[in-house]
């Protein structure tokens, strides 16, 4: 017995160290080949290397020996980074100021008490900074691709989800024939793998933020490139990657999609039939402030040819009435609150796909067709599309506006708005595209609560909204659907004490503390520098 357990001793000692040995070695393959999910990351707003957002590109002077000649006609076209909001003579603007008035314009900085100036920029400007940092990413890097014939690799559309894994897609090298072939992938938000080991192709950084492969075959080289897959490791919501690929003499870059996926937000239609269910589609929004007299037209007027669609009424009058009625709600704030925070009150409560705008002086006619308006929105890409309003002299307006915005640098930038709009649309011969309309429209209601509407604009804002939704909301208008517009026209002597606080709040002097703190709120919100109404 003692002899046998003496020959068992080396057998022990063997098998000791080879489960040590084999421990050791799933550790480090484990270790290695799984994916690293960072526990711990830093999102503090430090910024972007400024040479990874530097998306200014210039001719180069790589061929100096090569005469030139400037087309100045196309130059001019070209941004600046410098902007004025002066009134340029010109027979067009002539025509304008005929028929739509003298264009005008501000200087923001005006707003601004002299002794404030200073400061007011500073804090601008450190605001502007940090706004910066915490909103641009890798997506707005300039990315040329160099001449890269050898190498294949998608261009765009590789989506991953946060913290997920996916195959990374068209990845391939064409080479003329040489001893060895390499490439190398490196990426800053995620690791590299292989979902599969191809024979012959050594493969050095698995689970890193560097791959490097090589093969003296092609095609090994090739299919092992097919396995490569990316893990997200550094959690971001909504982001890009950008992912450096290598080879002997080229590189290219191309990015990777971080994102959820967003999730739907519908809204039932109450049918499945052709024609439009108006009252499950639809909800009719105002902002009423002592006129509720108006009000009640406007409700009798929308009953007329709507009578089960919902009517919501943001209301800072005072002293309050009750509005009665089927499919009315009516929403109270403290007085003189203002009209875009009643606007942000009365969206707030919508619950169907869009919702129509209307002032509560408005009138419906045969002509108010909300039909023909859903239907422009169900069948285009449009967020928003407006209509005409009537005047009792037959007048009407549309308020058709381009907005428009050129660099300024530090200074801010510089807004201009003129009358007319972009391009028609196709199938709907009175209706065109452009950037801002009157305030009779129709919205899908998800679109807009995006935008909002700034509170701090208490008693005369229309444009405003635009401005804000400028980029955000696709926007139409339809000269075809027409509101009309109650009578303004009443001697003073005949207004009641409502109707004459009312003008008191709608229109201000030019020295009203109202008209300056727009300006401001232009300067500092918006960091702009002037304003051009044409």
């Amino acid at each position: 017995m003692y002899r046998f357990l003496r020959r068992m001793r080396p057998v022990q000692k063997f098998l000791c160290v080879f489960l040590a040995v084999t421990a050791s070695l799933v550790f480090l393959i484990l270790h290695v080949w799984s994916p690293k999910f960072y526990s711990v990351v830093d999102i503090q707003n430090r910024g972007i290397p400024a040479d990874l957002l530097d998306s200014s590109f210039l001719p180069s002077r790589k061929y100096p020996h090569l005469s030139f000649t400037l087309n100045d006609d196309v130059l001019k076209l070209l941004p600046k980074n410098s902007c004025r909001c002066g009134v340029e003579s010109s027979l067009t603007l002539s025509l304008q100021k005929q028929v739509f008035g003298k264009p005008y314009t501000f200087q923001l900085s005006e707003a601004i008490p002299p002794s404030e100036l200073s400061e007011y920029n500073h804090l601008r400007e450190k605001e502007y900074q940090k706004q910066k940092l915490r909103t641009q990413s890798l997506a707005d890097k300039l990315i040329i691709a160099p001449a890269n014939f050898p190498l294949e690799y998608p261009v765009q559309g590789v989506e991953v989800q946060p913290l997920q894994t996916i195959l990374v897609p068209g990845l391939r090298l064409e080479a003329v024939r040489q001893k060895l072939y390499r490439v190398t992938l490196s990426a800053m938000m995620g690791t590299f793998n292989v979902a599969a080991l191809v024979e012959d192709v050594k493969v050095t950084g698995a689970a890193e933020m560097s791959l490097s492969l090589s093969s003296s075959h092609l095609d090994n080289l090739n299919q092992q490139l097919e396995f490569i897959t990316y893990t997200n490791v550094i959690f971001h919501p909504n982001t890009i990657d950008i992912v450096q690929l290598k080879t002997d003499g080229h590189e290219a870059s191309f990015t990777i999609k971080i994102r959820y996926t967003p999730n739907p937000k519908l809204y039932d239609p109450g049918s499945s039939k052709s024609d439009y269910n108006i009252s499950a589609l639809v909800t009719i929004v105002t902002k009423t402030f002592l006129r509720y007299d108006k009000l009640r037209v406007l409700i009798d007027s929308i009953r007329r040819f709507y009578p089960t669609v919902t009517i919501i009424i943001a209301d800072d009058s005072k002293p309050t009435e009750k509005v009665e009625g089927p499919y009315i709600e009516q929403y109270f704030m403290p007085f003189g609150k203002g009209w875009f925070a009643g606007r942000n009150l009365a969206v707030s409560q919508v619950t169907t796909k869009y919702f129509l705008w209307v002032d509560d002086d408005f009138i419906f006619s045969p002509r108010t067709k909300v039909e023909k308006l859903v239907e422009v929105l169900e069948k285009t890409t449009l967020d928003l599309v407006g209509g005409s309003v009537r005047e009792v002299t037959g007048f009407t307006t549309t308020f058709r506006q381009k907005i428009n915005v050129q660099s300024g640098g530090r200074e801010g930038d510089c807004l201009s708005t003129e009358p007319g709009f972009h391009h028609a649309i196709k199938g709907f011969p009175n209706c065109v595209v452009t950037d801002g309309v009157v305030n009779f429209f129709l919205a899908r209601t998800s679109k807009v609560q995006q935008v909002g509407f700034d509170p701090r604009l208490r008693r005369v804002a229309h444009i405003e909204f635009f401005i804000d939704g400028l980029g955000i909301l696709h926007v139409g208008s339809c000269d075809d659907v027409i509101v009309d517009h109650a009578s303004k026209i009443k001697l003073s002597w005949m207004k009641n004490a409502n109707e004459k606080e009312y003008e008191k709040f709608r229109y201000p002097n030019s020295s009203d503390h109202d008209g300056q703190a727009r300006h401001r709120l232009f300067y500092f919100k918006n960091k702009f520098q002037c304003l051009r109404f044409g």
